[in-house]
């Protein structure tokens, strides 16, 4: 890994020493003494850094498979393509949890970590279907498996098909399990058979409301068709990956951080591809499907910080030396591993950009002399309710942003952890108060949207007044 000499940047304001305070017939706020501006700019480390990273988690590879075009009518291809490869890298990462041969291993927190986090993968896939069955441009779009596939005969011996007849349905439906995946294999290896059946029946649950299931080995209660899962996935080609260039280096924690950033990897991509939908949406005014893409892209950061938590489970001393082995240094806050993954910081970016659709939304002009045109729009919308979906798509854009900081917020804290509180200042034996490492910069930073802030601010504040809680009377105070 090589380092990167960049300095975070800091703007402050020139505060008074009081503490002023902003007065109107109808609010009073007061402005904290140390309040300082933080404008974080998220950029990449440097490119032979990011360039490192890449080649050691085989992106290049990686990518090749995402970006694979098997299915022309099929729409959604290229959100629900990395969705189901992070799954099945995930069942990867569950056998070598389970098959680590050293003593002192925490087996048993890895199983439930890893248990918990493909349960929350398998949700945001059915989602994903969810809303592909939904909208009309891409219903039906998706490869299942039909008699047409098999040119109407499946092999007696070793068949791992079947096909059933629905009562009232008039095409029979094919029950397909996956012969690649290894979610089969789990299931009936002893130390993994548990977590593998709960992980089955989680498919059967979430999946309840989607057109057809996975075909994983699920229990398919309601006979629906089963995605072409092996053809969609290629779980050979994806396992093939599992080694890394790095594999010399004798530590088994280099599978585990090798693995989790490809998991990581993985979800960035279809965090990626949903927000380019949910900005196409947006222009065509489909507000209420663009607010289920942001919202899905929500549930993504979420995901991507609990992998990031996986870090936490690793043993300190193993951890620390392959660190060493593979030059993994910090000369400063910018060397943080995290912006050397160049699609994180572009899909930051563009949730952050979001921001500049909020008067495309609204409908009106942003006012050159810096009026409140905006907020005051904000506020009639959010009182006459007319227009919903315009309020469920600004709610969904304040919860990416939401997200999007707590990510960042616990990955310092995951920094701090793992690597100890110097590395995570960057190597700064001494924290001055008046500078701020590149991490927290982006989660101390103001809020993105300030016209949906201040307007909520402005109608708050007016049903106190409204509902008797103005100055000079009794409040109660919950």
């Amino acid at each position: 890994m090589v380092d990167l000499d960049w300095k975070a940047k800091m703007v402050s304001s020139d505060m008074p020493n009081k503490s002023p305070k902003l007065s109107t017939n109808k609010l009073n706020i007061s402005v904290p003494v140390s309040l300082r501006t933080v404008q974080a700019d998220i950029s990449t480390a440097s490119a032979p850094a990011c360039s490192a990273y890449e080649h050691y988690l085989r992106l290049p590879e990686l990518r090749a498979l995402w970006s694979s075009k098997e299915f022309p009518g099929w729409k959604n291809e290229a959100i629900l393509k990395p969705a189901v490869m992070a799954l099945e890298i995930t069942f990867r990462f569950l056998s070598t949890a389970l098959s680590d041969p050293r003593p002192y291993a925490n087996r048993r927190e890895w199983k439930r970590r890893l248990e918990a986090l493909t349960k929350n993968e398998i949700e945001v896939i059915a989602m994903l279907c969810e809303d592909e069955e939904e909208d009309g441009e891409t219903r039906g779009t998706a490869p299942i498996a039909d008699l047409s596939s098999t040119s109407g005969v499946l092999a007696r011996d070793g068949s791992s098909a079947e096909v059933w007849k629905i009562p009232g349905e008039t095409a029979p439906v094919v029950s397909r399990t996956s012969e690649a995946s290894l979610l089969p294999r789990l299931a009936t290896w002893q130390r993994s058979e548990d977590v593998a059946q709960n992980i089955l029946y989680s498919f059967e649950c979430e999946m309840r409301r989607c057109p057809y299931t996975l075909g994983l080995g699920e229990p398919n209660l309601a006979g629906k068709p089963t995605l072409e899962y092996d053809l969609v996935c290629k779980p050979s080609d994806l396992h093939s990956l599992k080694r890394s260039p790095y594999d010399h280096v004798e530590s088994y924690e280099n599978q585990t951080v090798y693995t989790t950033h490809q998991v990581l990897e993985s979800w960035i991509r279809v965090a990626d591809e949903l927000l380019r939908r949910a900005a196409d949406r947006i222009e065509i005014r489909n507000f209420e499907k663009a607010a289920s893409d942001c919202y899905l892209i929500e549930r993504i950061w979420k995901l991507l910080a609990e992998i990031e938590d996986l870090h936490l489970l690793m043993d300190p001393d193993d951890f620390l030396r392959l660190k060493n082995q593979l030059h993994i240094k910090s000369m400063d806050d910018s060397e943080t591993f995290c912006f050397r993954s160049k699609g994180l910081v572009e899909i930051a970016k563009n949730c952050k950009d979001l921001r500049h659709k909020v008067p495309y939304i609204l409908g009106v002009e942003v006012d050159p002399k810096g009026g409140p045109r905006i907020q005051e729009a904000v506020m009639k919308l959010y009182s006459e309710k007319s227009e919903f979906e315009k309020i469920h798509l600004l709610q969904a854009l304040q919860a990416i942003e939401s997200a999007l900081k707590r990510f960042f917020y616990a990955y310092k804290q995951v920094l701090v952890v793992t690597m100890g509180s110097l590395d995570a200042r960057g190597n700064r034996v001494v924290a001055s108060p008046d500078s701020c490492d590149s991490l927290s910069q982006i989660f101390l930073e103001p809020t993105y949207f300030p016209s949906l802030d201040a307007a909520k601010t402005f109608l708050g504040n007016g049903m106190n007044h409204e509902y008797g809680g103005g100055e000079g009377r009794t409040r109660r105070k919950l």
